[in-house]
Formats: structure tokens, sequence, C-alpha cells
């Protein structure tokens, strides 16, 4: 690869060098896009995304679509395509895997060729602006872990989800979902050597991100706390069709797990409307979706983002969500939700808001009562 790409066409460059060779020489580098559909049964959700790692010399994507019924099995599958980085970045695909940008910041077009029985033709559009988010930084030691900007949206779907030979139709008056598009420092590719142990240790960290469409605005919360309950990240926003933003102020959340573990079944959320009144987040979850089984995320041991698994590289992964394999895997992670949300506010008025609930309880958290990386819920 000389390095040149389309984009290299155009007056957007901020360094003396093509756009595709990144400013940060860090082996983390990435830019990545995430997504998820859902049609607010609790039946199913999807969740995909794509990454390019520049400096691994990587792409690669996945998609991940849990079903629960009544009468059924209750299975998570994944699906994982890898290769070779090239420059051409304006047509972001992985094998049969690509996102088309179709309006940006507006439509999608999301494809996935049949791939392992699995195959997927769906079109996003916004319902919102996105929400350019605060940049997230965190830091072990003097070393960078995590530095990143993203943005976020919600939006509906339309078109078709087929597995092994049955296809679920995609209609975007129930068919919800969010994205983000994230770029920054991230821990990515094959795990880097130690070194001298982290001092103080690693004890954990407590995450919650909910963005959610109601019927004239968008919700973006996206909170990080310290073992401590220190908040190290706080954006609490809606966004209004007409684009204004008003910020929520210091929310108050209390989580709700199931006892005996560290499974949210939904959380309350008081904070403050810019006039000073209070507004409330009633959230449930409908179907929990742990993104460290298959998805990529945080230790799964299946798979990890920007790995070097040889080129057109594919796979098809199942799990049996109610094994002891995959029950004991689930606490060590952040799992997302389909989300479900009462929004109330001073003056009386009621909205129903649908989305993504996403939370990671991980090791200590002092509020919550975890005192280690085993304590659960009463």
């Amino acid at each position: 690869m000389s390095g040149l790409g389309p984009l290299d066409e155009f007056p957007i460059h901020q360094l003396p060098q093509p756009i595709a060779w990144p400013a940060n020489s860090d082996r983390n580098f990435y830019d990545r896009a995430y997504l998820n559909a859902h049609d607010r049964s609790g039946d199913i959700f999807l969740i995909t995304g794509i990454g390019y790692y520049p400096n691994l010399g990587v792409k690669d994507a996945f998609v991940l679509i849990r079903r629960r019924a009544a009468d059924g099995p209750d299975t998570q599958t994944a699906v994982h395509l890898s290769d070779a980085i090239d420059d051409a970045r304006l047509d972001q695909h992985v094998g049969g895997y690509r996102l088309a940008v179709d309006e940006p910041l507006r439509t999608l077009h999301l494809t996935l060729e049949e791939t392992e029985g699995v195959a997927v033709d769906l079109r996003w559009e916004g319902l919102f602006d996105p929400l350019l988010e605060q940049p997230h930084v965190m830091r072990q030691g003097t070393k960078v872990t995590l530095d990143a900007q993203r943005f976020a949206q919600v939006g509906t779907w339309r078109g078709s989800i087929t597995i092994d030979g049955e296809q679920i139709a995609v209609d975007p008056t129930a068919w919800i979902g969010t994205r983000d598009r994230s770029w920054g420092i991230r821990p990515v590719g094959e795990p880097e050597p130690a070194g001298r142990p982290a001092d103080p240790p690693f004890e954990g960290m407590w995450w919650l991100y909910v963005p959610m469409a109601f019927d004239d605005f968008q919700l973006v919360l996206i909170v990080q706390e310290d073992p401590s309950g220190f908040r190290t990240l706080n954006d609490c926003s809606r966004v209004w069709k007409d684009g204004r933003v008003e910020q929520l102020g210091w929310p108050r959340i209390s989580v709700h797990y199931a006892s005996g573990t560290r499974i949210p079944t939904g959380a309350t959320i008081s904070a403050t409307a810019s006039d000073g009144s209070a507004v409330t987040f009633e959230v449930e979850s409908l179907l929990p979706v742990p993104i460290h089984v298959g998805g990529g995320y945080g230790g799964d041991p299946d798979w990890s983002h920007g790995v070097w698994r040889g080129e057109d590289f594919t796979e098809r992964l199942t799990y049996d969500m109610t094994s002891p394999e995959v029950v004991g895997r689930i606490p060590f992670g952040v799992i997302d939700h389909v989300g479900r949300a009462v929004c109330r506010e001073g003056d009386g008025t009621t909205r129903t808001g649908w989305g993504l609930f996403e939370h990671g309880a991980l090791g200590r958290h002092d509020p919550s009562g975890f005192a280690d990386w085993l304590t659960v819920a009463p």
C-alpha cells in the first residue's frame, strides 16, 4: 500500500501525511463504528461493528445476535470477519460485511452477505442530530489506556436479517437502535507485555451508557465511576428535534440488580432540566446481551478487536446462554440491554423511550456495596 487513498483528494488533512496514517503511533489507535437494532419486544437484539487498527495493519467486523423465546432455545450467535487493512476508507468493508454512508450523520446501509448462515441488509435513519460526547480519557499510572472521542445517535432500521434460512423482516415502525462512531486509543489487538505490575492495582470500574429515543428528544447519558464512586466521566444531555442540546446536570443513579448477581434489571436516573425542574428516567432491561461473549469487548476469550487472524478470516460461534460456562463469564464484562424507559418531567409530562441500556459493574464499587470482584447484590 502506498498510503494514499481517495480521501487524500480532499482538503481535510490535519497533518503533513496521508489520511490513512494516524497522527498517533500508539499501537492501540483505532477507528470504529458500533450499531445495534431491536424490535422493542425483548426477543431479539442485534449488535454489530466494524473497526480499523492502522498501527496493527488489521480491520475487522462482527455481528452478534441474541434470540430468546419462551418456548425455544436461548442463544447468542456471533459472526466474526477479519482481514488486512487497506487505504480505501470511503469503502468500509471486511469480507462480505459493508457499512456504507449514504448521507453523512443521517443515513447508513449495513450489509452482510450470507456468511456462515447469517445475512443482513439494513438501512439506518437517524431520528435526531448526532451528539458529540465529552472526550474520554483513562490512565493507569502514567500510561494512557484510553483517549477517545465519540458521537452517538438514535435511529430506526428497515430491511431484513436472515439466520439459517429464516428471514426476519425489519420494519422502522418497530425497529429502533443506537449507534456511535469512536476513534482514538483503547486496548486492541494482541495483549501487550505486562511490564511492572500496576501500583496500585486495577480494582475495577463502574460504567453506565444510556442513549434512547423519545418522541421529541434523544437522551445520551454516559457515566463512569472509580471504585470509590468518584465520577471520572459525566455526560447527560438530550437533543431535541430542532437540534437544541440541553444538559441535564449531574444525574443521580440507582441501578437495580437481580438478587445474587450483578446483572441489572433496570435503573432510576434522577436528573435536572435546564430550568431547574426534576427529570426522572425509569429504565428497564428487556433483554441482556453480554458483549464480551462473542462481541470482542473486555476480556472476551473468543474474539478480540484488532487481533490478526489472517487474510479473509470468517467464523461463526453460537453460545447456549444457559450453559454454566457462559453464565460464569457474564458478570465479568459489560452488558448491553434492550432498554425501555419512562421519562417523567417536573410538570407531570410522561414519555416512553427505547434504546440501549449498557452497564458494567466490574470489581469493587463502594456505592453499590461491591467490595471486590466477586461480591453480588443481596
